[in-house]
């Protein structure tokens, strides 16, 4: 295990107990048991930990459901297959779900407050796609109020099992949620959430991943994945990213390399919006 992901799980497990602003760079240190000095070789702050945190685990969930969209073929059961991705997503990262849910709705951070709305903006992006490839015209003067139902049944439910502690049935649950989303796509009429409204929400919100960043993260799974096969893509996209000569089917082809791969979702989800295929 690396350093910088030493000192996120323990900040982790601090935040979980103590919440962001109750938690010190000291108490970090101490549990983590590393110096001060090596926590700053890391992170220049508790808040630049706290979005490095916030980027690993949301980008984590949106490479989930993004790939559940985009890979299931039956449109039938896609709905049922997307709630069901959230709440596994949210249970495997259990710890960071409670963190995420509670300083949402407390922070005044405004670098935090940006970051949540980067990401749920990216949330909305693949609602909106799969709503539309599901019910098309049909739901052309209701999505963006979809876009909101969908978000709170995922928040909503989750917190049975993530706070109450709940025994449930995903699979039940999910099968449940499809069905209600179903109607709702089917025989909603009156909207309240226009296409002008819903722009007007996000417009400031327009916050585009960087070369720099991209290489970065990219350089980290290099160092990560011991694969060659994967290994070897990271590499060659690598180079294609600060010096663009491949063709679009080539960059395809390594980024399917790469989707599967539990270290490599992330990555791969970044490159295809960074590229845009």
């Amino acid at each position: 295990m690396s350093k910088k992901q030493l000192i996120m799980e323990s900040a982790l497990e601090l935040f979980a107990k103590q919440g962001f602003e109750a938690t010190s760079v000291q108490q970090i240190t101490e549990h983590a048991g590393i110096s001060k000095g090596a926590f700053y070789l890391s992170f220049k702050s508790k808040d630049e930990l706290i979005i490095g945190l916030i980027d690993h685990f949301m980008l984590e969930f949106i490479s989930d459901i993004d790939h559940v969209v985009k890979n299931h073929i039956d449109d039938k059961n896609l709905l049922n297959e997307f709630y069901k991705a959230a709440f596994h997503s949210f249970q495997k990262h259990s710890d960071f779900a409670k963190i995420f849910i509670k300083e949402q709705s407390q922070t005044v951070n405004e670098d935090l407050i940006s970051k949540m709305h980067h990401y749920d903006k990216l949330i909305d992006k693949i609602i909106l796609g799969m709503l539309e490839r599901l019910y098309g015209e049909e739901v052309r003067h209701t999505k963006y109020d979809l876009i909101y139902c969908v978000k709170g049944f995922m928040h909503t439910y989750s917190q049975l099992f993530l706070f109450f502690n709940v025994p449930l049935d995903l699979d039940l649950l999910s099968q449940s949620l499809a069905e209600k989303t179903y109607l709702l796509a089917k025989h909603s009429e009156t909207t309240f959430i226009s296409e002008a409204l819903y722009q007007t929400f996000n417009e400031t919100l327009d916050d585009k991943v960087t070369k720099e960043q991209i290489i970065e993260i990219i350089e980290q799974k290099i160092e990560e994945v011991d694969e060659s096969t994967e290994n070897e893509s990271l590499v060659l996209l690598k180079q294609h990213i600060l010096e663009p000569s491949l063709s679009p089917v080539i960059v395809k082809g390594l980024l399917s390399n790469l989707k599967d791969h539990s270290k490599c979702k992330q990555i791969s989800y970044l490159l295809r919006s960074y590229l845009e295929l």
